[in-house]
């Protein structure tokens, strides 16, 4: 319901946003100016080509970060969605956000696809870390996967083959840039260790103070 004003009632996503300090800001109601004191903190975003050990990370993340909460953007995808689906995604991490810890996201995106969403603006910024592995080591992975999962395509495998290369050759040329992390030759602890470690290192390790908070 943020994206209801609480003093009119008025429902709007494109609300101004007045920075207070480094994590939170004022979401100010073009109808009526109220504004409605948050936590604006950063998104992380892991993407990727299926195949790559999102899901497998996103599991192993779950245990080892105290201070974010981890979700996987598959469990709100459904063929009855209606709209714009990475709307839907920024608009579940804002929620989580709100509640002072920022939001770790997996799924398959690339930077435009959230950065020109109306969501944005309640995010000070978003990271975005993209897995990767060899070619012939992922379609190894997609062929091994269970007939359920639809990859005995070879199509639908070329096309997540051409996705994984696309991530490797358009890390800088996409706004913000990306970055990469090699999962041929690491185990999944490893790698789990190193998205942590990425993922701490642009965050800091700390939410906010509370002087921060009682300005």
């Amino acid at each position: 319901m943020f994206n209801v004003c609480i003093q009119c009632g008025e429902y709007h996503v494109e609300k101004s946003i007045q920075p207070i300090n480094n994590f939170e800001a004022f979401a100010i109601c073009p109808h009526c100016g109220h504004a409605h004191r948050f936590f604006r903190l950063p998104l992380f975003v892991v993407t990727g080509a299926s195949g790559v050990g999102k899901s497998t990370i996103c599991l192993a993340l779950t245990s080892k970060l105290k201070d974010a909460v981890v979700i996987e953007g598959d469990i709100l995808w459904s063929d009855s969605i209606t709209g714009n689906f990475r709307e839907l995604c920024l608009r579940v991490a804002k929620t989580i956000s709100l509640n002072g810890k920022p939001v770790v996201l997996f799924g398959t995106t690339i930077p435009e696809e959230f950065e020109n969403c109306k969501e944005r603006r309640y995010f000070s910024e978003i990271h975005y870390l993209a897995l990767t592995c060899d070619d012939a080591v992922l379609a190894e992975r997609l062929r091994a996967r269970p007939s359920w999962r639809g990859f005995d395509n070879e199509d639908i495998i070329n096309h997540h083959l051409g996705f994984n290369r696309w991530n490797k050759e358009n890390i800088n040329s996409v706004t913000p840039p990306m970055e990469l992390l090699n999962t041929t030759n690491v185990t999944v602890q490893e790698t789990a260790e190193k998205v942590k470690a990425w993922i701490e290192d642009k965050w800091k390790g700390t939410l906010f103070t509370n002087s921060d908070h009682e300005q």
